[in-house]
């Protein structure tokens, strides 16, 4: 379970002093105070935000950061509540949203990341290919069986098994979930006639899996023969499960991998990911968003998230790629940086 809290607290108790004697460069923070903040929000982007909040208070021990792996939907709904410090989401809230959050919000892109097509299939000897119309079907409950002739047609040298397809999807409001059917929504007419839509929750076919977390439904697609199932690509790949190369938009078949989702934002434009353009891009990738009051009450708090967030888009992009996540853009880290001056 990725969720967990992380407090200063736990730094003054194993050292067993009751003030931390560091000063945090360019904080304004003097020798005996400390500031905390609490964030909450996607589980896409969970574990590099806790490798940020990790290395980031090595060097600022004054600063405790805490983050709250509950799912973009709950995220972004205590970030419009006032009760947590930052929100994290995989797709932006629209206006209306946000236009009753009193103190101001502004949401700042921090790192990128593909959905995957993970799937559990023993004995296929080969690698999944599967057509933009065919997964759209497959999530719609409109192909039912592994061996089904539209599958077996983009897969002719694999032999597949007579067995129901098994669909995992999001039981919670899910980032993840609003990006993958913004996705299918954008490719056209098979996801439109399902009457599905996109969101955070969608009304999946009856017979779907549902599990909680990217965590949640990659655990069900490692331990149930004849899965797929829909997740971030760092998850995926941390439990060695098999992925799908997904046809684009150009009409090639491209496999997960930094380079083509990194072709994939390069090629978007408007920060706009639903259906990348260009022969190497991945189809399914997604920017991760940081929620943002444009004024917190306490000056210190402002600063610390601030300066916590800064060195995310600077220091903390190094971190991207050993976790599955796409460096972002050097203009795409500046802007959102630059981004941060609304903060007060």
């Amino acid at each position: 379970m990725i969720t967990r809290r992380i407090a200063l607290r736990d730094a003054l108790l194993a050292s067993g002093t009751a003030l931390i004697s560091w000063a945090i460069p360019g904080l304004g923070l003097s020798a005996e105070e400390d500031v905390s903040a609490h964030g909450a929000g996607s589980t896409f982007s969970a574990p590099l935000y806790q490798k940020w909040i990790d290395v980031y208070r090595q060097d600022h021990k004054q600063v405790a950061l805490s983050y709250d792996v509950v799912g973009s939907g709950e995220g972004v709904t205590r970030f419009i509540a006032g009760s947590v410090d930052f929100g994290a989401t995989d797709v932006v809230p629209s206006e209306p949203m946000l236009i009753g959050v009193k103190r101001g919000a502004i949401s700042v892109p921090a790192t990128a990341g593909m959905i995957v097509l993970a799937y559990n299939v023993p004995g296929l000897a080969g690698v999944l290919r599967l057509p933009r119309d065919v997964y759209s079907d497959i999530f719609s409950g409109r192909i039912k069986v592994w061996n089904d002739p539209q599958i077996q047609k983009a897969n002719p040298n694999l032999s597949l098994p007579n067995r129901n397809i098994a669909v995992v999807v999001r039981q919670d409001s899910s980032g993840t979930t609003a990006a993958f059917t913004r996705h299918l929504v954008a490719i056209g007419a098979s996801w439109h006639a399902s009457g599905a839509g996109e969101g955070f929750v969608i009304d999946w076919p009856r017979e779907a899996m549902q599990g909680k977390g990217n965590e949640g439904v990659a655990s069900k697609i490692k331990i149930s023969e004849g899965s797929i199932g829909f997740v971030e690509y760092g998850f995926a790949k941390r439990l060695g499960l098999q992925m799908a190369t997904l046809e684009n938009k150009a009409g090639r078949f491209v496999e997960p991998s930094e380079e083509a989702g990194r072709a994939a934002l390069l090629a978007t434009e408007n920060n706009s990911t639903a259906d990348p353009r260009g022969d190497g891009s991945y189809p399914i990738t997604t920017l991760s968003w940081l929620l943002l009051y444009k004024k917190y009450a306490d000056p210190k708090k402002a600063a610390a998230v601030k300066d916590w967030v800064r060195w995310g888009l600077t220091t903390g992009q190094t971190f991207a790629s050993q976790l599955g996540y796409i460096p972002l853009p050097a203009e795409t880290a500046a802007l959102a940086e630059r981004s941060l001056d609304a903060i007060s």
